[in-house]
């Protein structure tokens, strides 16, 4: 079996993980889809504006859980086969999971937008990104109180860190795996302004919702 199938397999095991919806199964567990309230997805941000806190913070950790735990899978499973290359692998493992949130095959491919679940990756793959990544989200939503803008903002920051990290040998990816391993941290900063391009452009207009606001 060699890198090119570890790649593939590694994102088969993160989509299936990162498939499982928290918000959506939490939803039904009060009676509800949550994809028939506010914004339609099934992510933390709608989640904690239809069902309220506590349906929030489960959805997040939720979420974030799900890519810890398909990264650790992907670690697990092809640590003794890849080596040093099995930081390339788990970024593949968590980059499933993000595909398996945003767009879950059972549920017609509707997801959330995959920002607690690109939160999980971060925190299993490069943990050194945590601190200036939570500290500019928490900063940007409360002085601007959109989630949105803080999500868009974080997402950048990780992706400038681990560009910086490997350029400076710190992140322990292989120096044959350093530009494949930015190159594939800029698809999970495509991914999520991608599917923050209507919060984009209500950001412009000014018609974003705030947090602690009913969406509009």
């Amino acid at each position: 079996m060699n890198m090119v199938l570890f790649r593939m397999a590694a994102l088969i095991v993160g989509y299936l993980v990162g498939s499982f919806q928290t918000g959506f199964f939490y939803g039904k567990s009060k009676g509800i889809d949550i994809r028939e309230h506010g914004s339609g997805n099934s992510g933390t941000t709608n989640t904690l504006r239809t069902l309220g806190w506590k349906a929030g913070a489960v959805t997040f950790l939720g979420d974030s859980l799900k890519a810890v735990l398909a990264v650790f899978l992907a670690w697990l499973l092809f640590h003794s086969k890849c080596g040093d290359s099995v930081k390339l692998i788990e970024l593949y493992a968590g980059f499933g999971a993000v595909l398996g949130h945003n767009f879950p095959f059972y549920m017609g491919f509707r997801g959330g937008k995959g920002i607690a679940c690109t939160a999980g990756v971060i925190l299993a793959v490069c943990p050194a990104a945590v601190p200036a990544c939570l500290l500019i989200f928490v900063l940007l939503v409360a002085v601007t109180r959109y989630v949105s803008f803080g999500s868009i903002v974080m997402i950048c920051v990780f992706l400038i860190q681990v560009v910086l990290f490997n350029y400076f040998g710190l992140a322990g990816v292989p120096a044959e795996h350093v530009v494949e391993f930015d190159l594939l941290t800029a698809c999970f900063t495509a991914m999520g302004i991608f599917r923050h391009k209507e919060n984009i452009r209500r950001l412009a207009n000014g018609t974003e919702n705030k947090i602690g606001k009913k969406a509009k």
